[in-house]
């Protein structure tokens, strides 16, 4: 039967039963009419399957998988044939253990280095996001399964993530949040999207039809499922309207009823929830064809762990090299950090894969012929004498050759479910790294982290060695790169402020009360830094190798353009050293002079070229309409300035090498954008200081007033408070020390996932509570509320 003569052939009530999940992983089945229960499974950097009792938190067991590098890692390599060679590894892991969907990859933007969910994303910038979310979506669904990109849109925090109200203008919606997005749909034709916990400019996530049907389907031209993230579902009907087709994990019936009497009352037309059906129809349809076709599969696990090595090892970034690196055969030296034998290789929270082995790289380096001696330096506990480590380790360093210090931030310090305070490492990593490199010269470090963090130490070291969350291999990986078995290519796909207050968005991040404030607006990551003229410690598309590079001769081939054109911009390549090694050639594009609020550059093209010593390359990157073009809010469309544009090739936003310049034919639309210059007069005046926007500034931005960002007093509490704006009251008082008690339980000594069930449970929508406690149903919730109120 086909999807419309399955459709055709439903009740109503089964149609309404379809569109939420049956448990946590499963859809629902309708056997007589041949649709079975399929199954989706958490992402995104390997299969996180859960056999036994399902959670959204990566708390309970699941089978054992490929663990890759994260996103945060694999986005540095700026390499598209890597990504869809690891997609095609884990599609092959889901088909092997039935799994019809995975859930990523995540394409939201790196907006601040603080998101504790930071190591799950690409990039700060948009085109690099899509390009990396396009190549790992392209790898998993050539095999025939699924993928969900996530989370769908402005979800760009952890505090509040479930009730906060992204603030966003327009023109940064379009150009920076939601590109990345774009151009993945475009590209790669996910089968599934899945909306964020959020509000966005006042409305919900999963029931946004501006943000679900307007620009995802109409405009975007996508023809998939959308889901909801794992308890995001505010109201059911609306959603529906919206075009929101899946709920997960389901509400045990209650909101399919609620749909059902929408239908019967008229609030709901059978076409729109046949809209909704027919694509869980259709979604079922192609993975019980992907299942018939893999029957039997199985998997090289071991290819799939080397391939997880190789991949670490070109995702890694080298952030400095004094000449210490790679270190020479034959001499001596003192490893010293929990990480060398225990890296830490992934993040904590829905993500965390179960891997099918874990190699460290003080293992590795002996097993490379090293003459290597190991001491923690640091304790996993706050019981241990961290002085008599420090001492040990120190003491260590000072009899060999050159020291090697594997350290960075532990789990409990980033994590799904809360952001960091700080871009601190901890004191005792710090410490450890003074000591070791006072006692030998020949001192490098080696971090494993998923986000930025200050390194006050950065002077002191001969060499920075930058893994991010490296995958299961991490730790091979590293000593691979630390040895000279392989070079270092990856380049940063994020900039390292030297400060927090440096930080585009510090004086607005995570926001206040209901709403996150993105006053920023355009100005993410490398594009503020470049405007405001502000130094980082590493910028964006930074990275280091054991050998050099020359560019040569930027060729256009023409020197106009119009709307609809594209234009070839070719440049040659030389390695000049050594040793063979990749370059990622960036093509950035900025305006000579604009009337309007633009960036001084931006990433519109790469390519990764590998060079033998002495060989050279020319690469060719193609610019289209989009890689000029603004979001002209007025006219609510893509625009054309018309001007003198330079295209730029180098490697990395401060390392342009070469220019060449294009002349634009525009399309006026800019005047409309005039009056800005005076009521928004704030951001084109950005100095080296904080990055300050007055309020009205970014009414002038957003078009409209800000939304108040605390609850009027006496404003009743609903069914979207939190536990945290409820506990001064009784009843929320105990119902906070009861699901506090509950998340502890659940974490057991485990402090990183602790902090992150403490954090949740905290800031989790009363509504989606019954997620943790079944027995409290949205009727006793709502009962509950009403006695707050009247108390």
């Amino acid at each position: 039967m086909t999807s419309r003569e399955i459709l055709a052939e439903l009740t109503p009530e089964e149609k309404a039963s379809l569109c939420s999940g049956l448990d946590f992983w499963n859809l629902k089945s309708v056997e007589r009419l041949g649709l079975s229960s399929i199954m989706v499974t958490d992402g995104p950097h390997g299969l996180r399957k859960q056999a036994g009792k399902g959670d959204h938190l990566g708390i309970n067991d699941s089978v054992p998988a490929t663990c890759f590098p994260t996103a945060s890692a694999m986005a540095c390599s700026f390499d598209r044939d890597l990504l869809r060679e690891a997609g095609g590894a884990i599609a092959e892991e889901c088909l092997a253990e039935r799994v019809s969907v995975i859930l990523g990859p995540g394409a939201n933007i790196k907006r601040s280095p603080l998101c504790g969910r930071n190591f799950e994303y690409f990039s700060e910038d948009p085109f690099l996001t899509g390009e990396m979310a396009s190549a790992l979506i392209e790898g998993i669904q050539q095999k025939g399964v699924g993928t969900s990109l996530k989370h769908y849109a402005a979800n760009n925090q952890e505090t509040r993530r479930m009730t906060s109200d992204s603030v966003v203008d327009e023109r940064a919606l379009r150009e920076i949040y939601l590109a990345g997005f774009e151009r993945a749909v475009k590209k790669s034709r996910p089968w599934t999207v899945m909306c964020s916990y959020n509000r966005l400019n006042g409305t919900y996530a999963c029931e946004n039809k501006r943000l679900l049907s307007g620009i995802l389907r109409d405009e975007w031209g996508f023809r998939g499922l959308v889901m909801t993230d794992w308890g995001a579902m505010d109201n059911r009907v609306d959603a529906v309207k919206a075009s929101l087709d899946l709920e997960m994990p389901g509400s045990g019936g209650h909101n399919d009823m609620k749909i059902l009497e929408a239908l019967k009352n008229g609030v709901l037309s059978e076409g729109e929830l046949d809209a909704v059906v027919l694509r869980i129809i259709e979604l079922i349809l192609a993975s019980q064809k992907s299942l018939e076709k893999a029957k039997g599969i199985s998997c090289d696990m071991d290819a799939h762990h080397a391939l997880a090595r190789k991949a670490a090892a070109k995702s890694a970034v080298l952030l400095k090299n004094e000449g210490m690196l790679p270190l020479a055969a034959g001499k001596s030296v003192a490893v010293i950090g929990v990480f060398a034998q225990v890296p830490r290789y992934q993040g904590a929270g829905s993500s965390r894969i179960n891997p099918t082995r874990l190699e460290g790289a003080f293992d590795a380096l002996r097993a490379a012929g090293f003459d290597a001696e190991y001491a923690p330096g640091y304790a996993a506990d706050a019981g241990t004498d961290a002085e008599a480590l420090v001492e040990e380790a120190a003491a260590l360093a000072a009899k060999k050759d050159a020291a090697l210090v594997f350290a960075g931030l532990p789990d409990e310090y980033e994590s799904e479910g809360f952001d960091r305070s700080s871009l601190d490492m901890p004191e005792s990593h710090n410490t450890l790294i003074e000591a070791v490199a006072a006692a030998n010269p020949n001192t490098a470090v080696v971090l494993h982290l998923g986000a930025p963090v200050l390194l006050p130490w950065a002077d002191k070291v001969k060499g920075i060695l930058l893994m991010y969350l490296g995958g299961q291999a991490a730790g091979a990986a590293a000593a691979d790169l630390l040895s000279g078995a392989a070079n270092p290519e990856g380049r940063l796909a994020e900039s390292w402020p030297l400060s927090l207050e440096d930080t585009p968005p510090y004086r607005w991040y995570p926001g206040k009360g209901k709403t996150a404030e993105y006053r920023e607006s355009i100005f993410a990551g490398y594009r503020h830094y470049d405007a405001a003229g502000k130094d980082t410690a590493y910028p964006f598309g930074y990275g280091l190798s054991y050998t050099s590079f020359e560019y040569s001769r930027l060729e256009l081939d023409r020197t106009s353009f119009k709307k609809g054109g594209a234009l070839q911009a070719r440049v040659t390549v030389k390695n000049t050293g050594n040793r063979a090694g990749a370059e990622t050639v960036q093509i950035y594009v900025a305006a000579k002079s604009s009337t309007i609020l633009r960036a001084p550059r931006e990433l519109k093209g790469f390519v990764k070229v590998f060079l033998k010593p002495g060989e050279s390359k020319t690469v060719n990157v193609t610019l289209d309409e989009r890689s000029f073009a603004y979001y002209n809010a007025p006219h609510a469309c893509w625009a054309l300035e018309g001007g003198v544009y330079t295209v730029l090739a180098g490697s990395g936003s401060a390392g342009i090498h070469l220019r060449a310049d294009v002349e634009v034919e525009g399309d006026g639309l800019e005047k409309a954008l005039a009056p800005l210059r005076e009521k928004a007069a704030d951001y084109f005046s950005q100095g080296k200081g904080e990055f300050g926007v007055s309020g009205a500034a970014f009414e002038a931005l957003l078009g409209r007033p800000l939304p108040p960002s605390e609850k009027k007093p006496g404003e009743p509490f609903t069914i979207n408070d939190t536990l945290e704006d409820i506990k001064n009251t009784e009843t929320g008082r105990r119902m906070a020390e009861n699901f506090r008690a509950a998340a502890g339980e659940q974490a057991g000594s485990d402090p990183g996932l602790r902090l992150m069930m403490e954090k949740m449970v905290m800031e989790m929508p009363l509504r989606s509570i019954a997620m943790f406690s079944p027995d409290l149903t949205p009727e006793k919730i709502e009962a509950l509320i009403g006695s707050i109120n009247a108390g």
